[in-house]
């Protein structure tokens, strides 16, 4: 959430700012105009009370002298019926103010490239070879898994519905090979791993940005106040939700395994064969908390670590850096990592990771004392590390071979107990 004596303060550099990802400027003099009528009730609900105060000192005064104070009683029982009325227009107000600073996204990096779309991302760097089949048509994904009976996406829709799988066999083997080979990757990176609830509260969706604005976009219980996560950043930025970290703590680094639960309301008709955009997904997220100066060396050291991640994959990817207008809700800047999937001839999104500033933090208020011993914000960073599926995706249609099978990775045959070929299951 941003803060709202910025907003006061610097308007124009707000509205500047947020116009570049499609705020309109009216947005910003609504809600000003709101805090102002919210600042004048207190002014005068703060009066009408000192005021209130000083008659009812009289009225005992008049009492002690056994004078009459029926019309200053009476007097007053008004007053503290306007001061009621008054209070009650304060508390909608000051809902209202909330909701409105919430839906406001966070303000761009100066370095982000302004775009209402994510035409203008600038390609940072890339790595790795793309791959050639001159022997073969390379498949996708999907029509590799379902011929080697490791995906199952039948099935999956019967029992669930569309977007839904099976893993089966080596499949299953593969997408447990991909999450432990990462999880333990980002131990080494100095990562503590956490295994965090799948279910969170609305207060925990509010604090990292999903609540209010983008209800639509999950799965929530009907008869409890509870959210299926769509992503683990949420349970792990909320750990220290209400809380001030030790100073001597930061930088903390979290990494959960988790599945993710989306509704990708909004994408009918995008990605409806294989596993880029399923209603339930495996991801392992990577969070981090750090002072505010420390933040953007933290968002390069992680956009770093990812990229590790798919070179000892042997994954050709590139870097990109999202417009103001694709970027997330809550991100300041975010470095995309994109993977070359070869049946469809492009990089495909594996990996976002995005500095957040103090916007987070602000939202689930957690804080730390800097040198000072003063209270401030700390800022959050998250990052995928990495999308579990999508990784699956790339490494059946990046090593796949004329025959059907596809050769592992070196880095995960390990954890396919030695492994290194998949081939049809029986």
């Amino acid at each position: 959430m941003l803060d709202l004596k910025l907003i006061r303060t610097e308007t124009d550099f707000v509205k500047e700012k947020l116009a570049t990802r499609g705020v309109d400027a009216q947005e910003i003099d609504d809600l000003l105009a709101l805090d102002q009528k919210r600042r004048d009730l207190i002014v005068k609900s703060e009066t009408m009370k000192a005021n209130r105060n000083t008659v009812s000192d009289e009225i005992s005064q008049l009492k002690r002298n056994k004078e009459d104070a029926s019309d200053k009683i009476e007097q007053m029982k008004q007053v503290s019926a306007d001061i009621k009325s008054l209070d009650e227009q304060l508390t909608t107000i000051a809902e209202d103010v909330s909701d409105k600073t919430s839906r406001l996204p966070n303000i761009p990096n100066d370095e982000v490239p302004v775009g209402l779309t994510e035409d203008g991302s600038v390609e940072l760097r890339k790595w790795g070879e793309i791959p050639t089949f001159a022997d073969f048509k390379p498949k996708s994904h999907w029509e590799i898994g379902e011929d080697l009976g490791i995906l199952d996406f039948e099935r999956g829709a019967k029992v669930s519905g569309s977007r839904f799988l099976y893993y089966v066999g080596q499949g299953a083997r593969l997408e447990r090979a991909i999450y432990n080979f990462f999880l333990d990757e980002n131990e080494k990176a100095g990562f503590t791993e956490v295994l965090p609830p799948y279910m969170v509260n609305s207060e925990s969706m509010f604090g990292t940005g999903q609540f209010p604005k983008f209800k639509e976009d999950v799965y929530s219980l009907k008869e409890a106040d509870e959210t299926l996560i769509p992503t683990a950043e949420v349970p792990l930025v909320n750990y220290y939700r209400d809380e001030v970290i030790p100073t001597e703590k930061l930088p903390v680094y979290f990494t959960a395994l988790t599945p993710a639960f989306r509704s990708e309301a909004g994408s009918a008709g995008r990605d409806t064969r294989g596993l880029i955009r399923l209603h339930q997904f495996n991801k392992v997220e990577m969070v981090k908390f750090t002072k505010p100066e420390d933040s953007w060396n933290e968002l390069e050291s992680l956009t770093t670590h990812a990229e590790e991640l798919l070179q000892k994959l042997g994954l050709a990817y590139h870097v990109i850096t999202l417009t103001t207008g694709d970027m997330s809700f809550t991100a300041a800047m975010t470095h995309d990592l994109e993977v070359w999937l070869p049946f469809q001839d492009r990089y495909r999104e594996i990996s976002s990771c995005s500095n957040t500033t103090d916007f987070q933090a602000r939202r689930a208020h957690i804080q730390y004392r800097d040198d000072n011993g003063k209270l401030q914000y700390v800022h959050t960073l998250n990052g995928s590390g990495l999308a579990v599926g999508r990784t699956v995706a790339a490494v059946l249609e990046n090593y796949q071979n004329a025959d059907g099978t596809v050769d592992i990775p070196e880095a995960l045959q390990p954890y396919m107990g030695g492994q290194t070929k998949i081939t049809k299951e029986d």
